[in-house]
């Protein structure tokens, strides 16, 4: 009888315990939906408009995480992908190519994720405004790029920019300069959310401005929020309209996510009935990428995991180069008609990313956020194409900048390659110090850049400056310790050399 009881008070705790947090879900949810009536009170017209738009997307976003409870992923029921649901480069590349790839060109649009600041380069702006090679910014390569094709082709590939409430403004001042290029350009912005206090679970915006100390307050909700925007624009259906299919889809800051012609003619070859909506451009993981999502199969579908989802105890197993040994580039080929069969049926369920910050004032806050490649799961004969590293070159410190800004890489209309005088496919291993973050530091300290044709890895810490001409090979490592300074000279050659202490060349 004592253990009938006890069972019995166990369960009615379990049940009131489960209607208690019923209730709270409940209530945050009313304060919510309260507090957001009241933002957008503060507006007028248009302004009030769009932020309608993207407010019912964000309460979509917190009613579900407010549902969530425990990790997304039983770490049981992952499986490898089979081997016909990640294909390897080489086999699609061998199905050649048809007569004329114009047609499927023609079906084509490429979509630039277009919405982070420089802010971690050192730079003001859009990242995408920064010079990374013969004065030429990302901006200016992408366009090189499709009005190379467009020409060779003769065909009409547009440009369609994401851009966040951060880059808009100063992007759309920039595009006039491309009016006479053989590019149409398009934009649309992604979604305005409000960050939450991670305490009241409330906004912590006093109105829908964003100066003063209220320019923090908002963020944009990551690259996973294209398919709302994209829809809500009204872009999407005027694409759709214009006989386009497919988008191809990558960050601005990726320098080798060209379009490549094997994999869309691979896409517009399949049967109607049968084509893939969905492809993810993956490559080999090295030790460098470790963090970098991956293709699991999960419930019987194709599915990215990313480290977030991971439980603690598994993280170094995720880590692993030899159990999960490829990685999301983020290059993503997407079926238009997909995306507007998914938007309208409300079937996208993206996995949510808490991302907490600090702000300025020490207040703690969360940011819901969701990635472009996690609703994979969500399409229809869903595909990883295993491409070459050349495919993932992307530019998110100076570390970058110096790689793609030397003689390894030949740059021919907008696009980047390997130089053929190196001996080794793979890039060196650059590691540049603090003195180095900001581009205009990392500028001033060569002359020249240095060349890298030989280098395998660099490490580079303190003040330290090149003089022109200078020749890395090998290993190189160059430490001036604090209050030390060191300057190569010009014409210096470093093979294998370990630089430390004080090297000044003083000027006569």
């Amino acid at each position: 009888m004592k253990i009938l009881f006890m069972i019995v008070l166990i369960v009615q705790l379990y049940l009131r315990m489960a209607e208690f947090q019923e209730k709270l879900r409940l209530q945050h949810e009313t304060s919510m939906h309260a507090e957001l009536e009241k933002l957008l009170m503060t507006a007028k017209g248009t302004e009030q408009e769009i932020s309608r738009k993207d407010f019912e997307g964000f309460k979509k976003i917190f009613h579900r995480f407010l549902q969530v409870k425990g990790p997304s992923i039983n770490w049981e029921k992952i499986n490898k992908p089979p081997e016909d649901l990640i294909r390897p480069y080489d086999k699609i590349k061998a199905q050649g190519l048809p007569d004329s790839v114009a047609a499927s060109l023609n079906k084509l649009v490429v979509v630039k994720l277009n919405g982070g600041l420089g802010t971690s380069m050192g730079c003001k702006g859009p990242k995408s405004v920064i010079s990374v090679r013969n004065e030429n910014t990302f901006l200016d390569l992408t366009v090189h790029q499709i009005e190379h094709l467009n020409k060779t082709f003769n065909v009409d590939v547009p440009l369609v920019l994401m851009n966040s409430f951060n880059t808009d403004e100063d992007t759309k001042k920039i595009l006039q300069k491309y009016t006479h290029h053989r590019v149409h350009i398009h934009t649309f912005n992604q979604s305005r959310y409000p960050r939450i206090n991670k305490e009241s679970l409330l906004p912590v915006a006093k109105d829908l401005g964003m100066h003063g100390d209220q320019a923090d307050v908002w963020y944009p909700p990551g690259h996973g929020d294209i398919y709302a925007s994209f829809y809500n624009s009204g872009l999407l259906d005027k694409l759709i309209a214009e006989g386009k299919e497919y988008i191809f889809v990558s960050n601005i800051d990726n320098l080798g996510a060209t379009v490549d012609l094997f994999i869309l003619n691979h896409l517009m070859s399949q049967p109607k009935d049968k084509r893939c909506e969905f492809v993810m451009e993956v490559t080999d993981k090295t030790r460098a990428d470790v963090k970098g999502g991956t293709l699991i199969q999960y419930d019987d579908k194709l599915r990215l995991l990313e480290i977030a989802q991971v439980p603690k105890a598994h993280v170094d197993e995720f880590k692993s180069v030899t159990k999960f040994k490829i990685f999301n580039t983020n290059n993503l080929w997407i079926s238009l008609g997909a995306i507007k069969r998914l938007q309208e049926q409300n079937a996208m369920d993206l996995e949510i990313i808490v991302n907490p910050k600090t702000l300025d004032g020490g207040l703690n806050v969360i940011q819901l956020e969701t990635a472009v490649g996690a609703a994979i799961k969500a399409f229809d004969n869903a595909l990883g194409v295993n491409v070459p590293r050349s495919r993932f070159l992307p530019v998110k410190t100076s570390s970058d900048l110096l790689l793609v800004m030397s003689n390894l890489y030949s740059l021919d209309a907008g696009s980047l390659t390997m130089s053929k005088k190196r001996e080794f496919p793979s890039t060196p291993h650059v590691k540049l110090g603090s003195s180095f973050t900001k581009v205009q530091d990392f500028l001033t300290r060569f002359e020249s850049i240095p060349d890298m044709l030989e280098l395998d890895h660099l490490t580079v810490s303190g003040d330290v400056t090149f003089g022109k001409n200078v020749s890395l090979k090998g290993t190189v490592i160059i430490i001036a310790n604090h209050g030390d300074r060191i300057d190569i000279p010009a014409g210096a050659v470093l093979e294998n050399k370990i630089v430390s202490g004080n090297l000044r060349i003083l000027d006569h």
